[in-house]
């Protein structure tokens, strides 16, 4: 079956988005880089659950060539490339103590993190498709978001302080001092992971359907319906649980998944159907080495911080642009362009670097 374009390009589109959102220049994020504040959602929002999306689409489809059979092999590249996720999410925020002069942080070293959710989620939903038959799969996911649901519900979930039991969770299993600084609850902490597995294997499924032998126009009508249905159940439910990224409520997990099938349908027809494949090009280099672009700019963006070029060039910036909030927007642009550039060589070299 032909590759499909979109699929990278809607990748790049979500790395570019991660790298742009975690990259302001300034004090203050430029609006619309902005997560919310608690319930709610903004189009910053949508960024790492896309990529989860995708994370369970790309699952599919690299194990579909193994036909989903629980061999040695497929088991231990599943629980390897699992492994090294989370200790690439663990590196990069003790590199940020090692650049402080602290070379063992072991007692404030964050635990739960991007990398570690990713690489959990895919552990997880990997080795449920190889051993549980498909058919079961959508039940699985309704009854983890079921469940997850009754857990916000009964658990002071949507509170943002010390009494939600995310919190009580996250501190009786990893300490207060390992999980995250800036809130109350960790966006990435420990219980979280139930929604978030659901979530990744909504992304599994749309693979399933993606790859389906029929033409490309009547996968895209699928995943449209797929994305509505989504979107109506989320939406209205969010009524009586609202739309949190921050706890992984089950509306977030079914609204982004809604937009994220949708985005990939609207792709789809563009690139897949219409020919228009031109033009994308800085999205593409980006979804061809996804995880070490982001790695990478995490890094970068550490060591700009700490040697104090981060604030050189924002202040370089202001001196043409007064106004913070664009002049953070510049920098954003300016920080994952140099990303991108560093996407493109490697894309015209063709290395991918993969794990």
């Amino acid at each position: 079956m032909k590759r499909l374009l979109s699929l990278d390009i809607l990748r790049g589109i979500t790395v570019c988005g991660m790298i742009l959102v975690n990259n302001a220049g300034g004090p203050v994020s430029y609006a619309p880089l902005r997560h919310s504040v608690w319930n709610g959602l903004t189009p910053c929002d949508l960024v790492f659950p896309f990529f989860l999306f995708m994370v369970g689409i790309s699952t599919y489809i690299s194990l579909r060539k193994f036909n989903f059979e629980p061999t040695s092999e497929v088991v231990k590249k599943i629980v390897r490339r699992t492994f090294l996720i989370i200790l690439i999410g663990l590196a990069i925020d003790w590199f940020g103590y090692v650049c402080n002069g602290d070379f063992f942080p072991i007692d404030t070293l964050r635990i739960p993190g991007v990398l570690q959710r990713i690489g959990l989620c895919y552990g997880i939903v990997s080795l449920m498709v190889i051993y549980i038959n498909h058919k079961y799969l959508p039940w699985i996911c309704g009854g983890l978001l079921l469940a997850y649901s009754i857990l916000l519900l009964t658990g002071n979930g949507y509170a943002c302080d010390d009494t939600n039991l995310l919190a009580v969770i996250d501190r009786g299993v990893f300490g207060e001092a390992h999980l995250y600084k800036k809130s109350p609850i960790d966006p990435e902490g420990l219980a979280g992971t139930l929604s978030a597995v659901a979530h990744t294997l909504i992304g599994f499924m749309c693979g399933r359907l993606l790859l389906e032998k029929i033409s490309v126009n009547k996968r895209i009508v699928k995943l449209i319906t797929a994305a509505v249905i989504m979107l109506v159940i989320g939406y209205v439910l969010s009524i009586w649980m609202p739309i949190n990224k921050r706890v992984w409520s089950t509306t977030f997990v079914l609204v982004t998944c809604g937009w994220g099938s949708l985005l990939l349908a609207l792709l789809m027809y563009v690139i897949d159907v219409k020919n228009i494949n031109k033009g994308w090009t800085f999205f593409l280099v980006f979804g061809m080495n996804p995880l070490f672009l982001y790695v990478l700019s995490e890094v970068v963006a550490i060591i700009f911080s700490q040697w104090e070029i981060k604030d050189a060039i924002y202040q370089t910036i202001t001196i043409a642009v007064p106004d913070e909030y664009l002049a953070s927007l510049i920098y954003s642009l300016l920080f994952c362009s140099v990303m991108g550039l560093t996407g493109y060589i490697l894309h015209r070299k063709k290395i991918y670097i993969k794990i």
